[in-house]
């Protein structure tokens, strides 16, 4: 079975705010997003950055064979971008999160305002009959507070230069923190659906995690420590075990291993974790033609009139 997770930026009709201007770019995005996952022929795609329904629509329309389809119901309406899942397996929704967890303190994401209790895009969790025994698979898509820095400007609308460089700071760690509770809320979520028994139950989390494998909100997701691809503990069992998520970054191949380019610089910041009862059914990992992205910077308005996403998808093949 293969799995994927793709963020396929700011996905909307035209005419949206945030959509291309003419329907000849959209029809080409379109198609370049469709003919890469048909190309690719996953079962499970975890998608982030959809934000027009009617969008997906057109996406699934231009796939190959059916789809079925489960929606966030949470996202931010000033920029309604949600993740979402598309499988050719029958889906069953197992959670659909935003609140931080009880005991997590409300983070600030800027100088004024009220702090924030809930993740600004949704995680949400489904099963699937994949292998026909035992629990069937869960799959968890996620998508974490954007590295990208934003500024307020007048009638609540953004700028992406700061007036100074001690706002600059200050932003950063608005966004750090709220990243991070976003992360320490996606772990609770796994938690919750592993349920102490990660070597028997079969779960892929995966996203857009905005940043890279070593970052500290990335590690937050693998739960216990002293074990990853790539180090002595990871074929040795242990008590972590049953709720340890394993990393695939290690097993994709070196030249292959980023999913955007931002000012010239490589990253892998979209990533697929799994379950110790998964960790060693993994036959293949990738990232798919990451060759061919385009540099990126910090205005996103220079991208709505692109043609495809500023991200590669990655990909897992688990035997299962």
């Amino acid at each position: 079975m293969l799995v994927m997770t793709w963020n396929v930026e700011n996905l909307f009709r035209p005419g949206d705010e945030f959509g291309p201007d003419t329907v000849a770019t959209y029809q080409a995005k379109i198609e370049a997003l469709a003919s890469t996952i048909n190309a690719a022929d996953p079962a499970l795609v975890g998608l982030q950055e959809v934000g027009d329904p009617d969008a997906l629509q057109d996406l699934i329309a231009a796939l190959d064979g059916d789809w079925h389809t489960v929606t966030s119901g949470h996202f931010d309406l000033r920029h309604p971008i949600r993740v979402v899942v598309i499988s050719r397996l029958p889906l069953e929704v197992a959670a659909d999160v935003s609140a931080f967890p009880g005991d997590l303190a409300p983070v600030h994401v800027g100088d004024t305002g009220v702090p924030i209790t809930a993740m600004g895009r949704g995680a949400l969790a489904v099963q699937v009959n994949a292998g026909g025994d035992g629990d069937g698979l869960l799959f968890v898509t996620c998508h974490l507070k954007s590295k990208l820095l934003s500024y307020p400007a007048p009638a609540g609308r953004s700028r992406f230069q700061p007036r100074d460089e001690a706002e600059r700071a200050r932003t950063a760690a608005y966004a750090l923190n709220r990243r991070a509770a976003e992360a320490v809320t996606v772990r609770g979520l796994v938690d919750d659906l592993l349920d102490g028994r990660g070597t028997q139950r079969r779960l892929v989390l995966c996203g857009d995690l905005n940043d890279e494998v070593q970052a500290a909100t990335t590690q937050i997701l693998l739960g216990p420590p002293g074990s990853e691809f790539g180090t002595a503990g990871a074929d040795r069992p242990d008590k972590g075990d049953n709720y340890r998520l394993w990393n695939i970054a290690p097993l994709i191949a070196e030249p292959q291993r980023f999913s955007r380019v931002y000012q010239g610089r490589r990253e892998l910041i979209d990533h697929i974790m799994v379950s110790h009862a998964l960790h060693a059914r993994i036959t293949a990992a990738g990232t798919i033609a990451p060759a061919g992205l385009t540099s990126i910077g910090d205005d996103p308005e220079v991208r709505r009139q692109a043609g495809d996403s500023d991200h590669a998808p990655a990909f897992a093949e688990l035997d299962i």
